[in-house]
């Protein structure tokens, strides 16, 4: 295995252990993201030089970026950010768009099948309704019931969701190529 094959098999090792703490704890480890943030900054600049480190830079503030929105709304937690930003510098900006937009579907997949075997399908369904509308009306604020301070949200271990996309992009992607 040469050096730049380590990027995906790291994305896929830090993916994965956030979301079996994050399953099991209900939150991603500082000391996770934290390390993977600076080991995925130095295997870029090994694998790619001054630019790989720039990359890898660009990467961590696309993707933790993108999540970080969700997370000022109180839509999602900091560690997911986190997760996002550590991912984002050990696969880069290329990466994370794709590792991003499968996350997203992976997400929405998770989101879906929680929703129907608790039962809440139409509740979930009203509920994203006004949160788009009032999103819409009053951007970034944080909506008044639908977000994480409130206790009887329903929460989804969006660790799963991070470490499927990136399984998907690691293991599937190549195939396609």
């Amino acid at each position: 295995m040469n050096l730049a094959q380590t990027i995906p098999t790291l994305a896929t090792a830090v993916a994965v252990t956030a979301a079996i703490t994050d399953v099991r704890d209900r939150r991603i480890p500082n000391r996770l993201t934290y390390l993977a943030m600076v080991v995925g900054l130095v295997l870029q600049a090994a694998v790619h030089g001054w630019r790989g480190l720039l990359l890898g830079l660009v990467g961590g503030l696309l993707f933790g970026g993108v999540f970080l929105i969700f997370h000022l709304v109180r839509a999602m937690g900091a560690g997911d950010v986190k997760l996002a930003a550590a991912l984002g510098c050990i696969i880069g900006p290329a990466g994370s768009w794709q590792v991003m937009f499968a996350t997203a579907v992976a997400g929405g997949a998770l989101a879906i099948l929680v929703m129907v075997f608790t039962g809440r399908v139409l509740k979930t369904l009203r509920s994203t309704l006004a949160v788009v509308g009032f999103h819409a009306v009053h951007g970034l604020r944080t909506h008044p019931e639908v977000n994480m301070d409130n206790p009887a949200a329903v929460r989804l271990p969006y660790g799963l969701a991070f470490a499927a996309g990136t399984l998907y992009w690691a293991f599937l992607m190549p195939m396609w190529r």
